[in-house]
């Protein structure tokens, strides 16, 4: 007699664990859990901040995972981060390692740990992302596999090398003199420009980049001495610089920001001020307590540059001009 086999059926159970280290600052004395985002920690609608017509994300914890390149074999940790990753002091990363915030395939390792090709290196940070301007996303169209989206910003043709230095958080042009054999270190790239219209002062350009470097159009245009007129990192001290007060586009872009604050905020000044601290502060962070980044002052306005065409083989986007781009 065969005998029936009993079969037991249980709903799929999905279950994610929420990523977390602990990690102590033997230095300091602190020991604090970390808990990064992951899509299984996403960002929550309360995690923004609008400040003066700009959108902050508050800070976060974030896993940024690296491979041991071969040219980095057999350098300890702490010098291999201080010579690759300039950003921070030596000081800080040897603190990170101590405590944990460096780890090497997913374990915590000495500072004189001498890193072996192809490793898994995590560095977990307490990260502050730069301002967007708190301008609405509008949909241009809506497809079964794409969404296109206008997201908010931001003559001869002139070929030049770039060259992005990541020290600096810019880009340099590179031409050679055609006497010498010294091999150019930037990148080739090509922008196409176009005059649209002008005030006589200032104009608005067609810019059409053939290749896609960092920072390409904007250190073109410099390079042509006709820089974007409200590009601080590229804007040449000769160069006039608009005034939020001065012609019809400033001073269209100066009301939009007014209202967009006064309207997204829906309170008072303190209030507003009140909001921008709230976020966890991490004593080994080297921007806390700035809610942005180092280097933004809370000034900065959106670059006067934006994508108006986005073409493929067989494809087209195209979305309206900004309100700066009017010259009337």
């Amino acid at each position: 007699m065969k005998r029936k086999r009993e079969e037991t059926q249980i709903d799929s159970v999905e279950a994610i664990a929420t990523p977390c280290i602990t990690t102590t600052d033997t230095d300091n004395n602190i020991t604090m859990d970390i808990v990064w985002q992951t899509p299984a920690n996403p960002p929550h609608r309360d995690d923004y901040i609008f400040h003066k017509g700009r959108r902050h994300v508050k800070p976060y914890y974030f896993e940024f995972i690296c491979h041991v390149k071969n040219r980095w074999a057999g350098k300890t940790i702490v010098d291999m981060f201080t010579e690759e990753f300039k950003g921070r002091p030596q000081d800080y990363y040897v603190r990170a390692v101590k405590c944990g915030r460096i780890q090497v395939e997913g374990k915590n390792v000495s500072i004189y740990y001498r890193v072996k090709p192809s490793e898994k290196i995590s560095h977990f940070v307490h990260r502050h992302e730069p301002p967007v301007m708190a301008w609405d996303v509008s949909v241009l169209k809506e497809e079964e596999d794409v969404l296109t989206v206008c997201k908010p910003a931001s003559v001869p043709q002139v070929d030049a090398n770039v060259n992005y230095d990541a020290r600096e958080g810019r880009s340099y042009v590179e031409v050679g003199d055609g006497s010498s054999d010294i091999k150019l270190k930037g990148k080739a790239a090509c922008t196409k420009f176009k005059r649209i219209k002008t005030d006589g002062k200032y104009s608005v350009v067609l810019c059409e980049p053939i290749t896609g470097r960092t920072h390409q159009i904007r250190v073109h245009l410099q390079y042509t001495g006709h820089p974007i007129a409200n590009d601080m990192l590229y804007l040449d001290e000769s160069a006039g610089r608009r005034s939020t007060a001065g012609t019809g586009v400033d001073r269209a872009a100066a009301r939009l920001r007014d209202s967009l604050s006064w309207e997204i905020s829906g309170n008072n000044e303190d209030s507003e001020e009140e909001s921008v601290n709230n976020f966890s502060k991490d004593p080994m962070c080297t921007h806390c307590p700035s809610l942005a980044p180092n280097g933004y002052d809370g000034c900065e306005e959106g670059l006067w540059l934006h994508c108006i065409k986005y073409t493929g083989p067989d494809w087209t986007y195209e979305c309206p001009y900004p309100d700066w781009a009017s010259l009337d």
